[in-house]
């Protein structure tokens, strides 16, 4: 073979580095924002290897099984699915968690429900031995405290049977399984017959109306029930404020994420039923994100 012909040999071949320069602006095209992340992940994901290591196989021909699995996973990723469900995980505090379709997809936001949490234990590490997570999920904020709060015991809820599943895979691969309790079970029904010191929890407080305007990603693919709170996003708060009150330890602390736009309301709302030293913390973007009060 000629040089010329090889050289045009070599340009037909679907190198690692060709793949993700063409899958890149291919879903860029078909609407995902972060195109490249994407593209990396779900490559990564059928190589079997770490994403840093895409960097040194460039000039890689990953062959046609390869091909074929980051194919569909393109395909299925074109149509709006999220990342996190086609390859099972996503990140979150630095570890990996197993999502699925029955689970939210972990965001950073809940992070700083995590830190509220960290900086309340720093601050009175005697006060807080228990820990409730209503409407755990995947398990993202019990696990995650588990490992950071050695000394807790924790109760883990969700209204849903497959979420808990979930959570429970998720709190024996990070090896806190023997510190956390599930229940199923709605809001705060899972967590009569005992008080804590801290409750903590995410709820659906999205709208039936913003609902419509999210993107695919969300609207098409997460549980609505992990969601959408009603007509106006603030209905689930409503009754887990009053609900979580007698189940707090004297001193004890209720810690919401919520959006920034339901967090006046929502801090309104713990002071009405008499909560104390009722605040908003904000996330790292500067949104008003967590709001928390005492008893």
């Amino acid at each position: 073979m000629s040089q010329a012909n090889s050289s045009e040999a070599d340009s037909n071949v679907w190198t690692i580095g060709r793949l993700i320069n063409w899958t890149n602006q291919y879903l860029s095209d078909n609407g995902s924002d972060s195109s490249r992340l994407d593209t990396e992940i779900l490559l990564a994901e059928v190589l079997g290897c770490e994403r840093i290591m895409l960097y040194t196989r460039f000039e890689e021909d990953p062959g046609e099984q390869i091909r074929s699995k980051f194919r569909e996973l393109v395909k299925r990723r074109a149509a709006g699915c999220p990342v996190a469900y086609l390859v099972g995980h996503k990140e979150f505090f630095s570890l990996k968690f197993k999502v699925t379709t029955d689970t939210l997809i972990p965001r950073p936001d809940t992070e700083d429900a995590v830190q509220a949490i960290l900086d309340l234990a720093k601050n009175n590490p005697s006060q807080v031995n228990t820990i409730a997570d209503v409407g755990t999920g995947s398990g993202i904020l019990a696990v995650t405290l588990a490992k950071e709060l050695q000394d807790c015991r924790f109760l883990a809820t969700d209204i849903s049977e497959a979420a808990l599943a979930v959570a429970q895979e998720n709190a024996h691969s990070h090896g806190v399984i023997d510190r956390i309790k599930f229940r199923v079970g709605d809001l705060c029904i899972p967590l009569q017959g005992q008080t804590y010191d801290i409750i903590v929890s995410n709820p659906p407080y999205i709208s039936e109306t913003e609902i419509e305007e999210c993107s695919r990603d969300i609207r098409d693919y997460e549980p609505q029930l992990a969601l959408v709170s009603g007509p106006t996003g603030m209905e689930i708060y409503q009754r887990l404020v009053p609900e979580a009150q007698p189940l707090l330890n004297p001193g004890g602390w209720l810690v919401l994420e919520t959006s920034p736009m339901l967090a006046p309301t929502l801090k309104e709302t713990l002071e009405k039923q008499g909560y104390q030293n009722v605040d908003i913390k904000q996330d790292y973007t500067g949104n008003p994100r967590i709001v928390l009060g005492q008893v």
